[in-house]
């Protein structure tokens, strides 16, 4: 139970923060933990700047003339024999004085609370993504007026690198301040970003209609429609390939099932351009996963199951096959003694799912793996719906690829799997299995299958009972 901190206890944390002491001071007087100092003082909004470097007008004016003379920031920095953080906020400074006065700058270094106290790790190594010392160094020859060209030899930069970072991340008063183009750049980075047509609104309404409507108009033919019905709307905006993913990428997206069936083709999938060199690996026949059914994804009725390989070390070429019920995480294990040929596979995993109850065997996902090229047989002789997930997409098994991990702790990597009897995998499957999980209240795998089945289950001398949130998920197991 959290302690309840006393009036007495804030009334000496006051006391002390207007004596100008700090947070971690103020709370152990006051009793507190720093943390709970620190929400008092952000609730507050009283909190204190913090300290910025001293200004040493000798240091400035030598940093200052080796910048002027072409000298690299970080070699300036080291030779004035400062820390990174100083040097830098130093040359950020007299970037923002195009005068490059040392006593101007030296009255002015203590008003901008931009970039005062900020660290950051300005040695970032060099790669596709300009760093901190390369935008400081945009800046500092921006300032000094010198050419793109200029500043892209200084910072061994393409031009157009240079102008493109000019372009996007300058202020709208012209001016190219680095912070602010760092912290844009990261906010830009982030990922993973929604897909433009996940998004409900004007322009998915625009292109829904449009590919199902009377003239059933191409995706291309829909990005430039939209240029010139909205030619000032620059968020009606959208290219043909984001068309494409929305419609047949479930990772990516966005518009209905249905809408795939109003492109010229007609096609459940996106046809490959290989040339005639590559290999032809796509499996015949396949269900992609954009056509299975929404509430498998919602784990709203139990009986929905993923599947892969677990593979061992690559001389022996063994593996095993493991099959993960989504809603229960209820774990199966296949016996591949001696390769995991699609024929191998097949064999393995459908006795372990003819055994299931009919109400348990709904949908079965694989990856585009070689090893499903019989999932026609596996579908027919199981009796169950098999679908494929994307190409390079194991989060659309994340249940699977989760277990997986699990099991590598019985299951090391780069061992020879086909050592493992039969009998031995079910006891690892039961092991699994045995184990409490967090999001089925605690139960484990296999007494939330027997509750999903209606079956009796005693703990601790008592029956057992599934969450609240699973009993629906149950009564559609037994009656569905």
């Amino acid at each position: 139970m959290a302690r309840v901190v006393t009036a007495a206890e804030r009334a000496v944390f006051w006391e002390q923060w207007k004596l100008g002491l700090s947070v971690s001071e103020c709370a152990r007087l006051a009793g507190v933990s720093s943390g709970t100092g620190a929400r008092w003082v952000a609730t507050a909004g009283v909190s204190r700047p913090r300290a910025r470097p001293p200004v040493e007008p000798a240091k400035i004016e030598k940093l200052l003339l080796l910048l002027k003379s072409g000298t690299p920031t970080r070699v300036a920095v080291e030779q004035v024999g400062v820390s990174k953080r100083v040097g830098y906020y130093w040359a950020d400074r007299l970037t923002k004085d195009p005068l490059v006065s040392v006593g101007v700058f030296t009255l002015a270094c203590g008003n901008d609370d931009q970039t005062g106290g900020v660290e950051v790790d300005m040695g970032a190594p060099p790669g596709f993504r300009l760093s901190l010392a390369e935008r400081q160094e945009i800046a500092l020859g921006r300032a000094a007026g010198l050419s793109l060209t200029q500043i892209a030899a200084r910072i061994n930069r393409p031009k157009c690198t240079v102008s493109r970072e000019l372009a996007r991340n300058s202020g709208p008063d012209g001016y190219y301040r680095m912070l602010q183009a760092e912290q844009a750049a990261s906010d830009r980075a982030r990922r993973p970003k929604p897909a433009k047509l996940a998004q409900a609104g004007q322009l998915r309404d625009y292109v829904a209609q449009k590919l199902v409507g009377m003239n059933r108009l191409s995706p291309e033919q829909i990005t430039h429609r939209l240029v010139l019905e909205y030619p000032f709307d620059k968020e009606m905006r959208v290219c043909h390939e984001t068309i494409y993913q929305a419609i047949y990428v479930q990772a990516r997206g966005g518009l209905k099932r249905e809408v795939e069936k109003a492109l010229r083709q007609g096609r459940t999938y996106r046809k490959p351009h290989r040339h005639e060199a590559e290999r032809r690996g796509r499996i015949p026949g396949m269900v992609p996963i954009s056509q299975r059914p929404a509430d498998v994804e919602e784990r709203l009725v139990p009986g929905d199951w993923e599947g892969d390989l677990i593979l061992g070390s690559t001389s022996s070429g063994s593996a095993v096959a493991t099959l993960v019920e989504r809603v229960t995480r209820y774990t199966m294990l296949g016996y591949l003694p001696g390769d995991h040929t699609a024929a191998s596979v097949r064999d393995a995993i459908v006795p372990l799912l003819a055994s299931l109850p009919d109400q348990l065997r709904r949908s079965l996902t694989w990856d585009q793996g070689a090893e499903m090229a019989c999932h026609l047989q596996v579908a027919e002789q199981a009796d169950i719906a098999v679908y494929f997930a994307d190409p390079h997409s194991p989060w659309q098994r994340g249940t699977n690829e989760n277990t997986n991990g699990l099991l590598r702790q019985f299951l090391p990597k780069g061992t020879d799997l086909s050592i493992f009897t039969p009998e031995q995998l079910d006891g690892i499957a039961d092991g699994i299995n045995g184990r409490p999980r967090k999001t089925l209240g605690w139960l484990t795998p296999t007494e939330a299958i027997h509750l999903m089945l209606g079956h009796q289950v005693i703990i601790g001398g008592r029956p057992a009972k599934l969450p609240d949130t699973l009993i629906p998920l149950a009564q559609r197991c037994v009656d569905p």
